[in-house]
Protein backbone atom coordinates (compact mmCIF):
# COMPACT_ATOMS: atom_id res chain seq x y z
CA UNK A 1 0.00 0.00 0.00
CA UNK A 2 1.24 3.44 -1.15
CA UNK A 3 0.18 6.82 -0.66
CA UNK A 4 0.85 9.17 -3.58
CA UNK A 5 1.36 12.95 -3.19
CA UNK A 6 1.86 13.13 -6.66
CA UNK A 7 -0.16 11.88 -9.66
CA UNK A 8 2.27 12.40 -12.59
CA UNK A 9 6.07 12.24 -11.24
CA UNK A 10 7.32 11.71 -14.31
CA UNK A 11 5.79 8.31 -15.20
CA UNK A 12 2.25 6.63 -15.62
CA UNK A 13 1.63 5.62 -11.79
CA UNK A 14 0.02 2.54 -13.35
CA UNK A 15 3.31 1.02 -14.42
CA UNK A 16 5.53 1.38 -11.26
CA UNK A 17 2.14 -0.49 -9.79
CA UNK A 18 2.94 -3.15 -12.09
CA UNK A 19 7.00 -2.88 -11.15
CA UNK A 20 5.83 -3.63 -7.56
CA UNK A 21 3.84 -6.60 -8.46
CA UNK A 22 6.04 -7.73 -10.53
CA UNK A 23 8.82 -7.99 -7.79
CA UNK A 24 6.70 -9.25 -5.29
CA UNK A 25 6.05 -12.16 -7.46
CA UNK A 26 9.49 -12.89 -8.27
CA UNK A 27 10.38 -12.62 -4.70
CA UNK A 28 8.58 -15.45 -3.69
CA UNK A 29 10.97 -17.67 -5.58
CA UNK A 30 13.00 -19.26 -2.49
CA UNK A 31 10.71 -18.29 0.23
CA UNK A 32 7.27 -19.76 -1.31
CA UNK A 33 8.81 -22.03 -3.56
CA UNK A 34 11.58 -23.55 -5.31
CA UNK A 35 12.26 -25.50 -7.90
CA UNK A 36 10.04 -25.45 -10.88
CA UNK A 37 6.74 -25.32 -8.46
CA UNK A 38 4.94 -22.10 -9.70
CA UNK A 39 1.83 -23.58 -8.48
CA UNK A 40 2.49 -22.23 -5.13
CA UNK A 41 2.90 -18.49 -6.29
CA UNK A 42 0.59 -16.27 -4.26
CA UNK A 43 -1.33 -13.91 -5.70
CA UNK A 44 -0.11 -10.00 -4.79
CA UNK A 45 -2.11 -6.83 -4.50
CA UNK A 46 -0.58 -2.84 -4.50
CA UNK A 47 -2.69 -0.29 -3.80
CA UNK A 48 -2.06 3.13 -4.38
CA UNK A 49 -4.17 6.13 -2.31
CA UNK A 50 -3.65 8.92 -4.47
CA UNK A 51 -4.42 12.32 -2.52
CA UNK A 52 -4.22 14.68 -5.50
CA UNK A 53 -5.30 13.19 -9.16
CA UNK A 54 -6.09 14.96 -12.02
CA UNK A 55 -9.71 15.95 -12.03
CA UNK A 56 -10.90 13.41 -14.45
CA UNK A 57 -9.58 10.72 -11.71
CA UNK A 58 -10.93 12.22 -8.85
CA UNK A 59 -12.77 9.97 -6.73
CA UNK A 60 -12.74 6.86 -8.61
CA UNK A 61 -11.59 3.37 -7.78
CA UNK A 62 -9.75 1.34 -10.51
CA UNK A 63 -8.41 -1.60 -10.07
CA UNK A 64 -6.08 -3.24 -12.89
CA UNK A 65 -5.24 -7.36 -13.15
CA UNK A 66 -4.90 -10.52 -15.65
CA UNK A 67 -7.76 -11.84 -17.31
CA UNK A 68 -8.47 -14.44 -19.61
CA UNK A 69 -9.05 -13.24 -23.48
CA UNK A 70 -10.65 -16.33 -25.94
CA UNK A 71 -8.73 -15.10 -29.66
CA UNK A 72 -10.05 -17.94 -31.17
CA UNK A 73 -12.12 -21.09 -29.42
CA UNK A 74 -12.62 -21.33 -26.10
CA UNK A 75 -9.63 -22.90 -24.01
CA UNK A 76 -10.88 -21.85 -20.29
CA UNK A 77 -8.10 -21.73 -17.60
CA UNK A 78 -8.59 -21.88 -13.87
CA UNK A 79 -8.87 -18.31 -12.42
CA UNK A 80 -6.41 -18.97 -10.05
CA UNK A 81 -3.52 -20.08 -12.58
CA UNK A 82 -3.50 -16.37 -13.66
CA UNK A 83 -5.42 -13.94 -11.43
CA UNK A 84 -1.93 -12.88 -9.89
CA UNK A 85 -1.65 -9.86 -9.57
CA UNK A 86 -4.05 -6.38 -8.72
CA UNK A 87 -3.33 -3.04 -8.69
CA UNK A 88 -5.69 -1.18 -6.98
CA UNK A 89 -5.95 2.97 -7.47
CA UNK A 90 -7.80 5.26 -5.09
CA UNK A 91 -7.99 8.48 -6.73
CA UNK A 92 -9.37 11.39 -3.74
CA UNK A 93 -10.95 13.89 -4.85
CA UNK A 94 -13.43 15.82 -1.70
CA UNK A 95 -17.13 16.50 -1.39
CA UNK A 96 -17.34 19.12 -4.71
CA UNK A 97 -16.84 15.88 -6.49
CA UNK A 98 -19.63 13.16 -8.11
CA UNK A 99 -18.78 9.64 -5.87
CA UNK A 100 -18.42 11.24 -2.86
CA UNK A 101 -18.81 8.57 -0.38
CA UNK A 102 -18.27 5.42 1.48
CA UNK A 103 -14.41 4.37 1.34
CA UNK A 104 -13.46 7.50 -0.93
CA UNK A 105 -14.88 9.78 1.65
CA UNK A 106 -14.12 7.94 4.68
CA UNK A 107 -10.12 8.05 3.34
CA UNK A 108 -10.35 11.75 2.57
CA UNK A 109 -11.31 12.52 5.91
CA UNK A 110 -8.84 10.46 7.38
CA UNK A 111 -5.92 11.70 5.00
CA UNK A 112 -6.75 15.27 5.43
CA UNK A 113 -4.41 17.72 7.29
CA UNK A 114 -7.44 20.23 7.51
CA UNK A 115 -9.77 18.05 9.48
CA UNK A 116 -9.01 17.73 13.17
CA UNK A 117 -8.28 14.20 14.89
CA UNK A 118 -11.16 14.97 17.19
CA UNK A 119 -13.07 15.66 14.10
CA UNK A 120 -12.12 12.66 12.20
CA UNK A 121 -13.13 10.40 15.36
CA UNK A 122 -16.76 11.80 15.66
CA UNK A 123 -17.19 11.40 11.96
CA UNK A 124 -15.77 7.47 11.53
CA UNK A 125 -18.19 7.01 14.90
CA UNK A 126 -21.61 8.73 13.77
CA UNK A 127 -21.24 8.56 9.63
CA UNK A 128 -19.61 5.02 9.31
CA UNK A 129 -20.59 3.52 12.85
CA UNK A 130 -17.17 2.62 13.81
CA UNK A 131 -16.88 2.54 17.94
CA UNK A 132 -13.88 4.43 19.04
CA UNK A 133 -12.07 2.16 21.45
CA UNK A 134 -8.28 2.70 21.89
CA UNK A 135 -7.08 0.76 19.50
CA UNK A 136 -9.11 2.78 17.42
CA UNK A 137 -8.47 6.37 18.68
CA UNK A 138 -4.64 5.11 18.25
CA UNK A 139 -5.20 3.97 14.42
CA UNK A 140 -6.96 7.23 13.64
CA UNK A 141 -3.92 9.40 15.80
CA UNK A 142 -1.73 7.21 13.24
CA UNK A 143 -3.48 8.40 10.27
CA UNK A 144 -3.50 11.97 11.22
CA UNK A 145 0.15 12.01 11.57
CA UNK A 146 0.14 10.28 8.31
CA UNK A 147 -1.77 12.64 7.06
CA UNK A 148 1.00 15.64 7.61
CA UNK A 149 3.65 13.53 6.93
CA UNK A 150 2.21 12.69 3.46
CA UNK A 151 1.82 16.65 3.52
CA UNK A 152 5.62 17.32 4.29
CA UNK A 153 6.64 14.99 1.89
CA UNK A 154 4.26 16.58 -0.83
CA UNK A 155 6.38 19.96 0.15
CA UNK A 156 9.31 18.56 0.36
CA UNK A 157 9.10 17.22 -3.68
CA UNK A 158 7.80 20.34 -4.33
CA UNK A 159 11.07 22.00 -3.26
CA UNK A 160 12.88 19.43 -4.80
CA UNK A 161 11.76 19.78 -8.57
CA UNK A 162 12.23 23.31 -7.99
CA UNK A 163 15.94 23.08 -6.74
CA UNK A 164 16.61 20.96 -9.61
CA UNK A 165 14.44 23.34 -12.29
CA UNK A 166 16.44 26.56 -11.34
CA UNK A 167 19.92 24.54 -11.48
CA UNK A 168 19.19 23.26 -15.04
CA UNK A 169 17.65 26.24 -16.28
CA UNK A 170 19.09 28.82 -14.65
CA UNK A 171 22.34 27.63 -13.91
CA UNK A 172 22.03 27.91 -11.02
CA UNK A 173 24.53 26.15 -7.77
CA UNK A 174 22.76 23.95 -5.18
CA UNK A 175 23.34 26.56 -2.52
CA UNK A 176 22.08 29.47 -4.49
CA UNK A 177 19.31 27.85 -6.15
CA UNK A 178 18.23 27.00 -2.27
CA UNK A 179 19.10 30.67 -1.26
CA UNK A 180 17.01 31.65 -4.17
CA UNK A 181 13.47 29.54 -2.59
CA UNK A 182 14.91 30.29 0.77
CA UNK A 183 14.92 26.91 2.13
CA UNK A 184 15.66 27.34 6.07
CA UNK A 185 19.48 27.02 6.60
CA UNK A 186 18.12 23.88 8.73
CA UNK A 187 16.83 21.66 5.90
CA UNK A 188 19.48 22.58 2.95
CA UNK A 189 21.71 20.07 4.22
CA UNK A 190 18.99 17.24 3.98
CA UNK A 191 17.70 18.61 0.50
CA UNK A 192 21.46 18.22 -0.51
CA UNK A 193 21.36 14.62 0.08
CA UNK A 194 18.35 13.76 -1.44
CA UNK A 195 19.56 15.35 -4.71
CA UNK A 196 22.75 13.46 -4.47
CA UNK A 197 20.45 10.31 -4.01
CA UNK A 198 18.27 11.17 -7.15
Amino acid sequence: MEAQNDFYPGYPLIKRGIYYCSRMISSQYGREFTGPHYEKIKKVCSIWICMKPPQYRENTITRYRLAEEHLVGVGKEPVRNYDLLSIIMLCLGGPDGANYDGVLRMLDVLLSSETSEMEKRKILQDDYNIQMTQTMEREVSVMCNLSKGVRKKGIADNTLSSIKNLMKNLGLSIEQAMAALEVPESDRQNYAKLLDER
